[in-house]
């Protein structure tokens, strides 16, 4: 019970910490390091923010968010408007390739378009994520699916023998078609961010799940 307790007050306090969260609209539970954000959040952007946050805490297994944006009135952009600068958004941004669009309604933001790399749609997601406006964002970009799935394994794996952060895990990638799947254990977030982003990077690769385990 202590322990359950210290990671939710660790979490709250992480939140205050945070200057790029609002946390007077968060709610915090904790089950056995399962942690749980209720409550409302003025942006997109901290909407992401506060599970980083809460991510970042000693003992967090799995973050499920369940805030809701609520915009405030001077933040509302109509369909047109926020359809422009997210357009716009993408084009300027020299890590997503041409033929990524985005169109909104009711401030939430539908990508399309088709990628060489995971990487790209995750970079194009970044792109949008921080407009003004923006309630939630619906990543239907799609991914080239040419690359022979023996060569995603390799990619995958040697890339993960390249980074320094994994000399001690037991990362195992599994490979079905396009899809990776990733099992094992990792020991932080971090490690488990990198490693999902190397699977991501991979050409060929459509779909990553996640089951790795943080041990702590």
């Amino acid at each position: 019970m202590g322990k359950s307790k210290d990671i939710k007050e660790a979490v709250q306090a992480e939140l205050v910490f945070d200057p790029l969260v609002d946390d007077s609209g968060i709610e915090v539970q904790n089950l056995e390091g399962d942690v749980r954000l209720n409550g409302i959040v003025p942006s997109y952007s901290q909407y992401l923010e506060a599970a980083d946050a809460a991510r970042r805490v000693a003992g967090v297994k799995r973050v499920h968010s369940h805030l809701e944006v609520v915009l405030p009135d001077w933040a509302v952009r109509d369909d047109a408007t926020l359809s422009d600068i997210a357009n716009n958004a993408l084009l300027w941004d020299v890590t997503v390739p041409v033929g990524v669009q985005a169109s909104a309604k009711d401030g939430n933001i539908t990508l399309t378009g088709t990628v060489a790399y995971g990487s790209q749609r995750i970079a194009a997601e970044g792109a949008v994520a921080g407009l003004t406006g923006v309630r939630g964002i619906r990543n239907r970009i799609e991914i080239s699916p040419d690359a022979d799935p023996v060569d995603v394994e390799i990619l995958v794996s040697d890339a993960l023998d390249r980074y320094a952060l994994f000399d001690d895990s037991d990362v195992t990638v599994l490979i079905d078609g396009s899809t990776v799947t990733l099992v094992g254990n990792v020991r932080t977030w971090a490690e488990h961010d990198a490693v999902v982003l190397a699977a991501w990077m991979a050409n060929g690769v459509f779909e990553v799940k996640d089951d790795l385990s943080i041990t702590g």
